[in-house]
């Protein structure tokens, strides 16, 4: 074979090499948004810096509310992406220095998050720092997390069970193991 002859083949190959190696990065990527989506990357961020929250976990608890599906209303009635209430947003806006609020503007993302984020920024200081209580009071309220055990509470201290309890416990587990898909997928879009 000549040489001229054995360089067009591996051109070629190369060429298919890299074609292929594309469209794998392209399946990959596909598959990754619709099993472990992000969006408001930018929101998100902020967020995190601002209230002094591990960009990760906000995506973590946005993924085990809503899947970033915006304009989810849960049979309880909390809207948004971090599916925050009505009454929770009310007590927050008031809080915070707002002083006009609409139940409607939990459908935008920016004030979803920000009070989703602010929410559990305070669960955190009210349970030291303890990110499995204030995950559990974020799905289950502070008054269940109180008699699980409160700033002291683990994992094992929640109830198992069917129902609102066990629900609490697998919401825990699956914000915390989706966190470090977060991190380890989305590292430089959280800024992490």
């Amino acid at each position: 074979m000549s040489r001229a002859r054995l360089l067009v083949i591996l051109g070629v190959l190369a060429a298919a090499t890299t074609l292929i190696l594309s469209r794998l990065e392209f399946f990959e990527d596909a598959i990754r948004e619709v099993t472990l989506p992000l969006r408001h990357e930018d929101i998100i961020r902020q967020q995190a810096e601002e209230k002094n929250l591990d960009p990760a976990l906000i995506a973590a608890v946005i993924y085990a509310e809503s899947r970033f599906r915006e304009r989810q209303e849960s049979d309880a009635g909390a809207r948004g992406l971090m599916q925050v209430t009505p009454a929770t947003a009310l007590a927050i806006a008031h809080a915070s220095g707002g002083v006009t609020f609409n139940v409607d503007d939990l459908d935008d993302p920016q004030i979803n998050i920000s009070y989703g984020c602010y929410h559990l920024r305070a669960l955190l200081d009210q349970y030291n720092g303890n990110l499995i209580a204030a995950l559990a009071a974020y799905n289950a309220g502070s008054g269940n997390v109180d008699s699980w055990g409160g700033a002291e509470l683990q994992i094992e201290d929640i109830p198992t069970g069917p129902g609102q309890f066990g629900e609490t416990r697998a919401y825990v587990e699956a914000v915390l193991s989706k966190r470090e898909e977060y991190r380890e997928n989305y590292a430089h879009e959280l800024g992490l």
